[in-house]
């Protein structure tokens, strides 16, 4: 028999897509946070704008569930592309006229709003393009496309940053997404459509509710799961999101283009896993989460021994970007394993909205974790920060050994 090719038109389309949407993201996420650090110094700061605009996120998340399941998936990813580009070039018009911490505030975000709503479409159209049997593979590619936003984004961004500051990044993020947004006009995703009654909010409300229903009464083990990896996020990817920027420049006093290379080391980590998780198959199982899990934790462990007093400061700074790639590289094995797992254990009417419910609740706390991070890491030392943060994830790893194990069994 024929072997079924993963590159069809429609999927290399979707991923093409991604490739310079995510890049365009990447960048941007990368310079308007750091922008903000610059202007004002203040760790607490950064961290409570960070936490603000998560919160869209996490909201709009189920949403774009519901709108995934219910119109073209397509079509969705166009729209929010669009609006993309244009509140980016909004931005830009306004950065130098308006006071800086509301504005950065409510554009970041409406841009992580935006983005909560998109990614279940590209998640839900995953099944909708590719055979059962090459799932794994297909979320490994669409992980490896978004590290390597992740790497080249911050790279090209510092360099950008250090040399020419904000305003170039705005230009290139505004092509970025009206490029990804007539790529996916030609795009093609089946879809099959859903009858509507009522007004919108109370569909809203009905789909939400089913998917609620399939998840406590068909696969009870999703919520322990999503437990886990909301202490997690509170624990370690909140203290990761504002603790490297706040340890690479407050702390050990690099610049912006040495900031880019170590979040660059983040996105070639998630490369890394990626590659590894495409080639690794059915191969990487459930049970071996908690131990991803874990190596994460003692990165964060070594990056706060790299803060130590007597440890130099390139040395230092060199410990911190190879933690970073490597956390990053587990991380992404990790999600590989938890989208294939909900995506399989799904029926296909209800993956937008199950996806959105494990991301949007996976994040709830890390927002508070954010805002609690940027100020702990003014009050203390950070590497203290960081060794407290490495101890309390290292126990929540242990612990989801026999959660995932029960995940892996309904796995089949």
């Amino acid at each position: 028999m024929k072997p079924v090719t993963l590159f069809r038109r429609d999927f290399t389309l979707v991923v093409i897509g991604q490739i310079i949407s995510l890049f365009g993201n990447a960048i941007l996420r990368f310079a308007l946070p750091l922008y903000l650090l610059r202007s004002t110094g203040s760790s607490t700061l950064f961290g409570a704008v960070n936490a603000a605009a998560f919160v869209p996120l996490i909201l709009c998340s189920p949403l774009g569930g519901v709108l995934a399941d219910r119109f073209r998936k397509q079509r969705i990813m166009v729209y929010l592309d669009f609006s993309t580009a244009g509140l980016i070039f909004l931005f830009y018009l306004l950065y130098d006229a308006v006071p800086l911490v509301p504005l950065m505030v409510v554009s970041l975000m409406l841009l992580y709003g935006i983005s909560g709503a998109y990614q279940p479409a590209v998640q839900s159209s995953i099944p909708a393009l590719i055979p059962p049997e090459q799932i794994t593979q297909a979320n490994a590619v669409i992980n490896m496309v978004s590290t390597l936003s992740g790497l080249l984004g911050p790279v090209t961004g510092g360099i950008l940053f250090s040399l020419w500051g904000i305003v170039p990044i705005l230009l290139v993020s505004v092509f970025c997404f009206l490029a990804s947004a007539v790529m996916e006009l030609f795009i093609h995703i089946p879809c099959i459509p859903q009858s509507t009654h009522g007004s919108a909010l109370a569909v809203v409300r009905g789909d939400l509710r089913e998917s609620w229903q399939f998840i406590r009464r068909e696969k009870p083990v999703f919520l322990p799961a999503v437990a886990v990896l909301a202490l997690f996020n509170l624990v370690l990817s909140a203290a990761m999101i504002v603790g490297i920027p706040v340890m690479v420049v407050t702390l050990l006093g690099m610049g912006d283009t040495a900031l880019g290379m170590t979040q660059g080391a983040l996105g070639l980590g998630g490369l890394a896993g990626g590659v590894l998780a495409g080639i690794l198959g059915g191969r990487l199982k459930l049970r071996h989460g908690s131990l991803l899990l874990a190596v994460c934790a003692l990165t964060a462990g070594v990056m706060g021994a790299a803060l130590l007093p007597g440890v130099p400061r390139q040395a230092g700074y060199l410990l911190i970007t190879v933690m970073s790639f490597t956390a990053m590289a587990a991380s992404t094995l990790f999600t590989v394993l938890m989208c294939s797992a909900v995506q399989r254990q799904t029926p296909p009417h209800l993956i937008g909205k199950v996806m959105a419910f494990v991301l949007a609740a996976a994040n709830c706390a890390s927002p508070l974790g954010q805002a609690l991070y940027g100020r702990l890491f003014d009050l203390w030392d950070g590497c203290f920060v960081a060794l407290g943060a490495a101890a309390s994830s290292l126990l929540i790893a242990l612990y989801a050994r026999g959660v995932f194990l029960r995940l892996e069994r309904e796995n089949g």
